[in-house]
């Protein structure tokens, strides 16, 4: 490209009577290709965002592998062995016991709501963080107990503590079907009923864990739940999260016993290929709006090309041969995306980050999980998309560029 040609593309895309501006037809094919940049940046990283925040926030209780047991009882006897098979596995940094059923909780003044009720060691037993719940106490701890007070303590969520109107020193009964009885007399069945100290106030600010789980020391989690010494599984923590899926399959050829192990990626297999299926689908859908603006390009310069044909011809017979007269054309078109595109990568991250920084967008937490629309722009995604758009630029300006240099100097100079 010489610098005459470069100057001929420019003046070509500037509107008439000496003017700098550039025509309105340029303008509008700079635009669609903004706007498409600038959408496709702001909803992939929502899209990441979502997939971030979700994973980060799922994973606060819910560990990287899964021991469980097979069987209709899903309980596992002989944990202790499975446990240090676990710990001794290569990839593991930790394992520990856990217990998950369901209970009734009530206050003392008769407010009744359900609760996922989850056992696990108490704070300080070793080898026993195997998440980061613990980290989230924000009133009390994980200890499980209560000064002064014999009961057994339990650890609420934050929204679930504030339905029940019940902090740290308040007692409430949790009901659970895992010993029921029989009345003699009646042949009702009745619930085990047990009274608990609230020992701690868990936020994760994921609405699932704050307004539904309660967690329990261990042993008083198996006595509640009917196992004795059983357990439900081994949750274990990996040296790498993404290296779960092969640690798991690792476990499943090196366990004895007739257990399963599940990485955090099955374990919520359904919610993240909807989320991935999402942003294929929305980056498909927002692509076409870059492929409407690359339409738009081609009919500019078909344009350009019908407006400027005299001038071509001229240019053809004082010499300019027809490479050149495809370069100039390719020049507008590329000059067209990129500056769409650069236009619409500063746009698209100037939104992303005020989304991001400011909280922009908030979201009912009961409905989607979270408080606010998070908006995370991976360097990969973003390449992806600039790539994609100079690309899809640069192949729009190839017919016209064509039809320009294949012009016969005379009829060119003929055209009216």
């Amino acid at each position: 490209m010489t610098r005459l040609e470069f100057s001929i593309a420019w003046r070509y895309l500037r509107s008439r009577r000496g003017s700098r501006l550039l025509s309105l037809i340029s303008v509008i094919a700079i635009g669609g290709v903004l706007v498409g940049v600038s959408a496709l940046i702001v909803i992939m990283g929502v899209m990441n965002g979502l997939q971030h925040d979700l994973r980060e926030k799922i994973l606060v209780g819910s560990a990287d592998i899964q021991v469980l047991p097979y069987g209709a009882g899903l309980r596992l006897s002989n944990w202790r062995s499975v446990r240090d098979k676990v710990r001794a596995s290569k990839g593991i940094t930790a394992a520990a016991p856990f217990v998950q059923t369901q209970g009734v909780i009530s206050n003392l003044a008769g407010f009744t709501t359900g609760a996922a009720v989850v056992g696990i060691e108490p704070e300080g037993t070793p080898g026993a963080n195997v998440t980061s719940i613990r980290s989230h106490a924000i009133l009390g701890d994980f200890r499980f107990v209560r000064d002064s007070v014999k009961l057994p303590g339990a650890v609420l969520g934050k929204i679930l503590a504030a339905k029940l109107d019940a902090f740290p020193g308040d007692t409430v009964v949790l009901l659970g079907f895992g010993t029921m009885e029989m009345n003699a007399s009646t042949g009702a069945i009745i619930p085990r009923a047990d009274s608990m100290v609230v020992s701690g106030v868990f936020e994760t600010q994921m609405y699932e864990y704050d307004n539904n789980y309660l967690y329990l020391d261990l042993k008083t989690a198996q006595h509640f739940a009917g196992l004795g010494e059983d357990v439900t599984g081994i949750e274990a923590q990996t040296i790498d999260r993404w290296q779960a899926p092969a640690i798991a399959e690792s476990l499943r050829a090196s366990l004895d016993a007739p257990v399963r192990a599940q990485d955090w990626q099955e374990q919520n297999r359904s919610l993240f290929s909807a989320l991935q299926l999402e942003k294929l689908g929305m980056g498909v859908i927002l692509g076409l709006i870059v492929v409407v603006a690359a339409f738009n390009i081609v009919g500019t310069l078909t344009m350009i090309v019908a407006d400027k044909t005299r001038e071509i011809g001229i240019l053809r017979a004082m010499g300019m041969p027809a490479k050149s007269i495809r370069r100039i054309f390719l020049m507008q078109g590329i000059l067209v995306g990129a500056v769409g595109t650069g236009g619409g990568l500063i746009l698209g991250m100037v939104v992303s980050t005020l989304l991001e920084r400011y909280r922009l967008i908030a979201l009912d937490p009961s409905v989607y999980f979270i408080d606010h629309l998070p908006v995370i722009s991976e360097p990969f995604d973003v390449l992806a998309i600039v790539v994609a758009s100079m690309a899809i630029a640069t192949l729009a300006t190839l017919y016209p560029a064509a039809q320009a240099a294949k012009m016969y100097p005379v009829d060119a100079i003929r055209h009216d």
